[in-house]
């Protein structure tokens, strides 16, 4: 199963919207997430202009687009890489494609992008992402207890990290 990673174009921009505005991913991602097409666009076009601080990039499966996900710089002087925004279109889940781009992902920003930590953060209540982040490689680090308000309510979110000692060979 050959899998990929490249940057968003502005011809992905319909897919994007698809995948993320898509009653099954929706509910799991941030609220800052971008839904509509003006808003991908921007990403995508930030992205572009940006490439060492800001990343949107499609997940491919065979050749075919399958998901998203990006990094935001959140601290340059200590060359820390926030992952978001990683999501599978439901048609391509089951298979562990989020956890073969997760792998790539890391190594592109702690490899070739030359960062010094990958930060994650996940909805607690988000089981199947926080045993995908185990799964990937990323390491516990905490718990922020009642964090983020959520449909009206507090829900707590669980921090992951990973440093270039920390990937598989």
């Amino acid at each position: 199963m050959p899998v990929e990673l490249r940057r968003a174009r502005p011809p992905d921009a319909d897919f994007l919207v698809e995948l993320v505005t898509d009653d099954d991913v929706r509910p799991f991602l941030g609220p800052r997430t971008a839904t509509t097409r003006e808003g991908v666009l921007e990403e995508i076009e930030r992205s572009l202009a940006e490439p060492e601080s800001f990343g949107r990039f499609v997940v491919e499966l065979d050749g075919e687009p399958a998901g998203t996900v990006g990094f935001r710089v959140s601290s340059e002087p200590n060359r820390i890489a926030r992952l978001e925004k990683l999501a599978v279109h439901p048609r391509f889940r089951g298979r562990r494609l989020a956890d073969e781009a997760a792998r790539l992902f890391q190594r592109l920003l702690l490899e070739e992008l030359d960062f010094h930590r990958i930060e994650l953060e996940i909805y607690a209540f988000n089981e199947r992402a926080c045993a995908h982040a185990e799964r990937s490689g990323f390491v516990r680090e905490g718990q922020k207890r009642k964090a983020y308000r959520k449909d009206g309510e507090w829900v707590d979110s669980v921090l992951y990290a990973i440093v270039a000692d920390d990937l598989e060979d």
